[in-house]
């Protein structure tokens, strides 16, 4: 499948490859489920301006309890080789569940998976330049962000990594009543029979490109079978001295 967008991916790659200075782009978010705050995140991602446009290098990711503050799951990533394909290491103790994504080939990614089950399971996965990888989906809306502005659908596909496989998504506009954003995208399947079982991820955003809500599945265990699905609104605390999107 050709990946739609092409020229702005482009565009968005080579500007990550001349770095010209170091640049830090913080941000937190709180999620809730009918009301109740599930949990807090704390976001830091360290990347570099080149032609007026971030592209990050690491982004650390702090999960918190709401009353105490305490981490009770982190994740790590690094964008060595894309911002839509991160390397990923996961750790939600209270669960004993660990994930890595590693990418030991150009066209293949290793993962690891601790499962709360207490088993590991590990995949290798071929892949193709249409593949996006966890937290990469933020870089891959503002690589299309001018095309989805203008009403269009970008294809793509989406690691599922506890499966050890990706399957088609489509990124596009929305509209929703929960989520009140300058501009509002979704990411839903492709597939008819996975769009019964998963419902549509919606995405809200500032007009600069910072994440504002996200709406849908989570990676945060409710309990050792299923996640929480919830409404995180993110709040900006540092923003990079370049611009997120163009």
């Amino acid at each position: 499948m050709k990946l739609a967008g092409s020229t702005a991916l482009t565009v968005f790659l080579a500007a990550a490859a001349f770095p010209v200075a170091g640049e830090v782009f913080e941000f937190s978010g709180t999620a809730k489920q009918d009301g109740k705050v599930l949990y807090q995140e704390d976001h830091r991602v360290e990347g570099t301006c080149s032609e007026g446009v971030f592209a990050p290098v690491n982004h650390q990711v702090s999960y918190r309890t709401p009353e105490s503050r305490d981490e009770f799951a982190s994740k790590m990533l690094s964008y060595n080789s894309s911002p839509f394909r991160p390397q990923l290491e996961f750790r939600q103790p209270t669960f004993g569940e660990a994930l890595t994504i590693t990418y030991p080939q150009e066209q293949a990614l290793n993962i690891v998976w601790q499962s709360p089950a207490g088993d590991t399971r590990e995949f290798m996965v071929p892949f193709d330049q249409s593949l996006v990888v966890d937290s990469g989906f933020d870089y891959f809306v503002r690589a299309n962000w001018e095309r989805v502005q203008q009403g269009e659908s970008v294809e793509f596909r989406f690691l599922a990594p506890t499966r050890g496989d990706h399957y088609g998504f489509v990124l596009e506009p929305a509209t929703s009543v929960k989520v009140n954003a300058e501009v509002t995208v979704q990411i839903r399947p492709t597939n008819l029979v996975l769009r019964f079982l998963v419902d549509p991820i919606v995405l809200g955003y500032s007009s600069d490109g910072a994440l504002t809500d996200y709406l849908g599945l989570t990676n945060i265990r409710q309990d050792a079978e299923s996640n929480h699905i919830a409404h995180i609104r993110y709040q900006v605390a540092r923003l990079p001295d370049c611009e997120l999107t163009r």
